[in-house]
């Protein structure tokens, strides 16, 4: 590419989306350090996106518009949305599990980057519906990995999000009693609750929720303005809400209806209660 700062608009816009279509989101301040610009000629760029119906603009920065609500995308493409927002939210994540603990982990690139953190944990019984998650712990045992997690992977249908589903993994998930639940989305709002574009996946994700004793729901940034087919759960049955922004719009209903809020890696959204 390119001198950055010398580039056009209609240059600077043919990138941005790139960057969008190749990552699913971006944020202003990524874009102002790239191209060397202004915050605002990126907010203009963004606006200009936004009018054409190319993108959709989100606190902070943009993701992919016009999805369809039954759109399910691989778990491949998901993986390489907001990487660092799910870095921050897997640590934090992480933090509130305590040493042989029975834990859930749904399907979800989220929950995938959670599993990395607690494989230094030790004495987890871990149950998840997550091929790629159970993936994870199998090379940290292989590698020698210092928790020697117990992995129960359920059987079921294979979602393109990788996700095992059905009512073989619900009968299995419904035999168990887990401490806590790790619950990632497709979209969150307060008006919809946890979405999902797959009908067999949200009935799994409801059987999750009936197993544990606490529900943990970890959410970045982009999911706040996506909405998928179905919804799978209320704010009222979220113990924490783990995320990298807290929308003002929905602050208010967040703290009265969620347990309890952490906003991780970004600019402060609501304090922690």
């Amino acid at each position: 590419m390119a001198d950055p700062g010398s580039l056009l608009a209609h240059q600077r816009r043919a990138h941005i989306l790139e960057e969008v279509r190749r990552r699913g989101g971006v944020r202003v301040n990524e874009l102002t350090r790239s191209l060397n610009v202004s915050d605002m000629t990126v907010r203009r760029d963004l606006d200009a996106l936004a009018r054409d119906g190319l993108l959709q603009k989100v606190h902070g920065g943009a993701v992919l518009g016009g999805e369809p609500s039954s759109h399910e995308p691989g778990f491949d493409a998901k993986s390489g949305w907001e990487r660092a927002a799910k870095g921050s939210i897997a640590r934090a994540a992480a933090a509130l599990v305590a040493p042989g603990s029975a834990v859930a982990l749904s399907a979800g690139t989220t929950t995938h980057a959670l599993a990395r953190e607690l494989t230094e944990i030790p004495g987890l019984t871990v149950v998840t519906n997550s091929i790629r998650t159970a993936e994870v712990f199998e090379a940290a045992r292989l590698g020698g990995g210092a928790s020697g997690a117990t992995v129960l992977l359920t059987g079921g249908i294979r979602t393109p999000s990788d996700a095992l589903v059905g009512p073989v993994a619900d009968r299995a998930i419904r035999s168990l009693h887990v401490d806590v639940l790790f619950l990632g989305c497709h979209g969150l709002g307060t008006s919809t609750g946890l979405t999902t574009p797959n009908l067999a996946e949200a009935e799994t994700n409801r059987t999750f929720l009936r197993a544990a004793r606490r529900t943990v729901v970890l959410a970045d940034r982009t999911k706040w303005t996506t909405v998928g087919l179905t919804t799978f759960a209320t704010l009222d049955q979220i113990d924490v809400l783990v995320t990298d922004v807290l929308p003002p719009e929905e602050a208010a209903a967040v703290a009265e209806r969620v347990g309890e809020v952490l906003v991780v890696g970004g600019p402060a959204g609501a304090a922690p209660r």
